[in-house]
Formats: structure tokens, C-alpha cells, sequence
């Protein structure tokens, strides 16, 4: 494969999760009613399935969701936060969904629901343990419940937002890749 092919495929991966990671801003307009609603585990997914050098992927999707954290935050609190309690998790939390990304080999719509499952699955259970947060909870496992019961709305609407979002790159790129040869990876040309 040409370097030409490499570059222009890898522009148009981070171009597609600029764009998703965008609207991001949405959310902030209407916090109650799209609260987590977001497109951060569709690009997680997105960068995990198709950047073929996975370090990239990584990359790209942790660095994409800190730029606009950054941004989100200074809308929220007019100050520029880079780092916050809870920090850690959350991008752990975004890097295990970029692994879980990895693993989708055949893109279908059963292969990216299933993924897109296991990565709410994931959010809820690191993100919404009591400790990390202070004491808005005990911290004991009837705490952890009590945490995981009050963040249902908030992990349906991930699954939402994964089902829009995904739907968008996921079949963006896929029917791009019908159309463009270019943006196949080197084992697609062949095949």
C-alpha cells in the first residue's frame, strides 16, 4: 500500500471523529434532555475498528475526547480544566472501549452492536463507582448499586447516542470505502 493511500485514509478516520466529537456541543445546549448522549464511545468503537496502526487509535480517540473535554468544561465553568477528579477513569474507561473497537473485525451491524453493548457495560460499571466521585454515595457495594440504579437514564441514553453515532461512522466509512479504493486497508484490496 502506497503512502498516499495510508495518509489519505488515516485524514479521513481523524477528520470523521473531529466531526462526531463536535457534536459533542449539542449536548451542552440541551444537558437534561440529551445527558450523555454523546457520540465518545461510537469514536472509541470507530477508532478501535478501523485505524489499522492501533497506537493511532489510541491516539486520536484520547486525544479528541481531551480537547473537547477541555472545551466542554471551560462552557460549563468559564475556566479551563484540563484535568478532574475522576480523570483517570474516564479515560481508561474510553481506552478499554478503543480495545473493545479492536476486536470488531467484520463490521456488521450485530459485530458493532455487540461492541457498543460491552462499552456501555464497561462506561457503567468503572464510571459509576461511588468512590471516585466523593460522597454522593456509601462507599460500600450497596453504595455501588445505589450509584449504578440512579445512572440507568444516563447509560440508556450511551446506548443511544452509540446506536446514532455508530450508525454515522461506521456506515459513513463503510459505504465510503464502497465507492473510494483508497480508503481500504491492503488485505481489502487483495480480497
Amino acid at each position: 500500500m502506497s503512502l498516499q493511500k495510508i495518509n489519505t485514509r488515516t485524514i479521513v478516520l481523524i477528520l470523521m471523529i473531529l466531526a462526531a466529537a463536535a457534536m459533542r456541543l449539542v449536548t451542552y445546549k440541551f444537558p437534561y434532555i440529551l445527558s450523555n448522549f454523546t457520540p465518545v464511545g461510537a469514536i472509541a468503537l470507530f477508532g478501535g475498528a478501523y485505524f489499522t496502526d492501533k497506537w493511532k487509535a489510541y491516539a486520536v480517540v484520547l486525544l479528541t475526547l481531551f480537547t473537547s473535554d477541555i472545551l466542554i468544561n471551560y462552557l460549563y465553568t468559564s475556566k479551563w480544566v484540563m484535568w478532574y477528579d475522576g480523570s483517570f477513569w474516564v479515560y481508561l474507561t474510553f481506552a478499554i472501549m478503543v480495545l473493545v473497537g479492536t476486536f470488531i473485525k467484520n463490521v456488521t451491524v450485530g459485530s458493532v452492536g455487540i461492541a457498543s453493548l460491552i462499552s456501555v457495560l464497561i462506561h457503567w460499571l468503572i464510571i459509576d463507582m461511588p468512590w471516585l466521585y466523593g460522597t454522593l454515595y456509601p462507599h460500600n457495594l450497596s453504595g455501588y448499586m445505589q450509584s449504578l440504579t440512579a445512572a440507568i437514564p444516563f447509560e440508556r441514553n450511551m446506548v443511544l447516542g452509540d446506536i446514532v453515532f455508530c450508525s454515522m461512522l461506521f456506515g459513513g466509512f463503510e459505504l465510503a470505502k464502497s465507492k473510494y479504493v483508497f480508503l481500504r486497508t491492503k488485505t481489502e484490496v487483495a480480497a
